[in-house]
């Protein structure tokens, strides 16, 4: 891979990267997807609600993709980018073992990572029975006996989503503000424990309670935890693009517009970098746009050069 030059370099190999990628392959274009292979969803089982693959691992997902670009004569490398530079045409992209690419145009589907509050047990059973979305965990955990690991406005909506899902959840204050209605969380059975969280108790390969700092132990089967969301962008501060807060207040993010372009030139992005809470499907929508997109710029380009170089030949003005 070593100063190839492409027409585009999509940089992150999950959903949105690979949707991408797979669209520009189809429209003849060349594509190199760069992927650190630190995907968010790896510690899942399964990835839930995606139509027509519901239920697959997410590293046959991921297989499967690879194998569709390759197909159409893209071309991945493993590798983690360290920085990016140049500009318009000429952007250069960087892996911290030294290797490089050149490309006319960048797609950065890089997601993000989940920052976990600082209790002990959490990491270690992140994505099983330590989960954030009701949409990608919650049938798996119907019935089950649910906490819910959050304080003031997010707490109720958390709290009603999950309790649609099972009639036993307990709300976990921590430290923070108990939830603002808690008239409709009486209403619907939903208990509120206040008091700093301690530890996930967790007997085995399963979470089994929520530990307090009073030595207190709530059972519980699921542990419902927000996060705070980051998108992995640290690559990009040389081209002048930094994460931003969201507006959602979950976390940090790269804005694009409806296109999927950044602020900068040539650089669109797609996926959990920008949009925080899309799931597979969402990401790999936004990916496939974002690709289409980027064909469309190139074809102007093209056609652009293709008129100037035809102006010359017949000595017409440039």
């Amino acid at each position: 891979m070593t100063n190839d030059s492409f027409d585009v370099v999509v940089i992150g190999g999950g959903a949105a990267g690979l949707s991408g990628a797979l669209m520009l392959a189809r429209s003849r274009r060349s594509v190199l997807v760069i992927d650190a292979g630190a995907g968010r969803n790896a510690p899942a089982d399964a990835v839930h609600g995606l139509f027509a693959r519901d239920g697959v691992a997410p590293a046959e997902l991921v297989a499967r993709g690879r194998d569709e670009v390759r197909g159409y004569g893209g071309s991945l490398v493993a590798g983690e980018v360290t920085t990016v530079t140049g500009a318009l045409d000429e952007f250069t992209v960087r892996l911290a073992d030294g290797r490089n690419s050149r490309a006319r145009r960048l797609l950065v589907t890089t997601g993000l990572v989940d920052e976990l509050p600082d209790i002990p047990g959490l990491r270690e059973r992140w994505g099983r029975d330590v989960v954030h979305c009701p949409y990608c965990h919650g049938w798996e955990h119907r019935d089950q006996a649910i906490g819910v690991l959050a304080s003031g406005p997010i707490a109720m909506h958390a709290a009603l989503l999950w309790r649609q899902l099972s009639p036993d959840v307990v709300v976990f204050t921590g430290t923070g503000d108990a939830p603002d209605d808690p008239e409709r969380l009486a209403a619907l059975g939903i208990r509120v424990v206040p008091g700093a969280v301690a530890a996930a108790e967790i007997t085995g390969d399963r979470m089994t309670g929520v530990r307090l700092t009073d030595g207190t132990v709530v059972a519980r089967d699921a542990l419902a935890v927000p996060t705070r969301m980051v998108a992995r962008a640290a690559f990009l501060a040389d081209l002048g693009l930094r994460p931003v807060p969201h507006a959602s207040g979950m976390g940090v993010h790269i804005p694009v517009d409806a296109a999927g372009r950044t602020d900068v030139p040539g650089v669109w992005a797609a996926g959990n970098v920008t949009d925080l809470s899309a799931q597979v499907g969402g990401a790999a929508a936004a990916g496939a746009w974002a690709g289409a997109q980027i064909n469309a710029d190139l074809v102007t380009a093209d056609a652009d050069r293709a008129v100037a170089a035809y102006r010359a030949r017949a000595g017409a003005p440039a």
